[in-house]
């Protein structure tokens, strides 16, 4: 729930604590967020705007898709993953975090609806997750996604609406990344796990239908990226494959970034050409990152 995370929450504005008066968050400085029916508050800057959000129609895809179980392989290897770091965290620094998970904060940058955020949490069972995502309608399903998630609204690309090194884990699924804001909200000695597709991610489907493809540089470039903030701790590759039904298809194009790119038309002509079920490779690759 929203309360379980208010603790590590910034103002957008001054960068101050945040407290809850009846329905709304300040800070000292008079700043006031009022708090959805829905179960998230929003905490983007005056000026910013949702326009480059997941639509209420990806949205659903997305839920859908995942709903399936189709990407489970990839949302139980981050949860393994994430419980090794918070272990190996709690060795290093028994301090800041007990090794039985019992407290600490899991920041989910680019959440969508909560579901690999939801499944970490299962896996970190005193553990409270923050979604953070710039989309309303993600965040709506994001907040109830687990008991121990609160959702924000806020844009990957400024300050994060979190105190600083106030997460010992920062998650980070097919999103974008902030490497001076993640390196700031992580605590010394914290984990960022992040997981992106490697050139062969739906390659037949990219084929087939023309969608946008993974370049083979990808992991380099983050890395590239990344690299004056954090310093990598590992990876894992992530390869299975899919049965995919026409309908699981057009779901999966869907929920990505093809979703902005695709003809309605020409993929539904494309589709028809299609097997079913078809057979689609899933890849991607689930690497750590620590703040020294």
């Amino acid at each position: 729930m929203l309360q379980d995370i208010e603790p590590y929450l910034a103002c957008p504005h001054c960068a101050q604590d945040l407290t809850r008066h009846e329905r709304s968050l300040r800070c000292p400085a008079g700043h006031s967020f009022d708090l959805a029916k829905q179960g998230y508050v929003s905490l983007l800057a005056g000026d910013a705007h949702t326009g480059t959000g997941d639509t209420a129609d990806m949205v659903a895809a997305r839920a859908d898709f995942l709903a399936a179980g189709h990407y489970r392989p990839i949302a139980d290897a981050l949860a393994a993953a994430a419980a090794a770091a918070v272990g190996d965290a709690a060795v290093g620094d028994a301090a800041d975090g007990g090794a039985d998970g019992s407290r600490g904060l899991v920041a989910d940058l680019g959440a969508g609806t909560g579901h690999y955020l939801a499944h970490v949490l299962d896996a970190l069972p005193g553990r409270v997750g923050a979604a953070l995502d710039i989309s309303k309608y993600a965040l709506r399903r994001a907040a109830k996604a687990h008991p121990r998630i609160g959702a924000v609204v806020c844009d990957a690309w400024r300050p994060l609406p979190l105190r600083d090194a106030s997460a010992d884990l920062v998650l980070n699924v097919f999103a974008p990344r902030n490497g001076p804001e993640i390196r700031r909200v992580l605590r010394p000695g914290g984990t960022l796990l992040l997981v992106s597709p490697t050139a062969r991610h739906l390659r037949e489907l990219v084929a087939a239908l023309g969608l946008l493809s993974v370049d083979e540089e990808k992991q380099r470039r983050i890395d590239e990226k990344l690299g004056p903030y954090l310093t990598p701790a590992g990876r894992q590759p992530v390869e299975f494959t899919l049965r995919l039904s026409a309908q699981d298809v057009r779901t999966v194009v869907g929920m990505g970034p093809s979703a902005w790119h695709t003809d309605p038309d020409r993929l539904a002509a494309a589709l028809d050409e299609l097997p079913e079920p078809v057979e689609v490779t899933a890849s991607v690759t689930v690497a750590a990152y620590r703040r020294p």
